[in-house]
């Protein structure tokens, strides 16, 4: 099939600056034959290089290198009604393969897209709940001396002390005038016979 369709390439397509690469063989869709008129469509660095429909449950396709761009070792997906098929190939210069190509409906999927904007920034959230309490700390340095307390109150007073010894004897004093003995000694008769007088009066009572 491949060599009945490079040989049915029209004159035109030789002139090109590469020869085209055909890809052939059966399409699956969704587990079974594509229906005829299914589009298959051939994919190179995610632009869309070649297009054809099913016929009988198979494909023909030919992938033309076109402008200045070498498709020479690139690979060649497919896409069967827009679905992604999984068998892919590498495109050469007058190459032709045999590539059976399944797809399974909801695979579909493009080129890459830009990237999009960054989106705005959300609101600041909600204060969390507070933590538990922390452990007690260690015991921290002697701080410096204090200053002088005030003074105390007085002391109760004292016990009595006990009794001095006996002081020692005095210096015997100076005999006094002769007129001062006189009279003293005329006192202690008087006071003597005073007192005898007393003591016989108590007697004779």
């Amino acid at each position: 099939m491949a060599l009945a369709l490079l040989l049915a390439i029209p004159t035109a397509v030789f002139a090109q600056n590469a020869r085209p690469h055909v890809f052939v063989g059966t399409v699956t869709l969704d587990g079974a034959g594509a229906a005829d008129g299914a589009a298959v469509t051939a994919w190179v660095d995610d632009a869309q290089v070649a297009a054809t429909t099913v016929s009988g449950g198979e494909y023909s396709l030919l992938v033309i290198q076109t402008g200045d761009a070498s498709f020479a070792g690139k690979t060649v997906s497919f896409k069967v009604s827009n679905a992604n098929a999984a068998g892919t190939g590498t495109w050469e210069e007058g190459g032709g393969d045999v590539l059976d190509l399944v797809a399974t409906t909801g695979s579909a999927g493009g080129g890459s897209g830009d990237v999009g904007e960054s989106g705005a920034k959300g609101d600041t959230g909600a204060t969390g709940a507070k933590g538990d309490t922390g452990s007690e700390g260690a015991a921290g340095a002697p701080g410096p001396g204090g200053a002088d307390g005030a003074t105390g109150p007085a002391g109760a007073p004292g016990s009595a002390g006990s009794a001095g010894s006996a002081g020692v004897a005095g210096v015997a004093g100076e005999d006094g005038s002769g007129g001062l003995g006189i009279i003293a000694l005329i006192v202690a008769i008087v006071a003597l016979l005073a007192a005898g007088g007393s003591y016989m009066m108590g007697r004779r009572a």
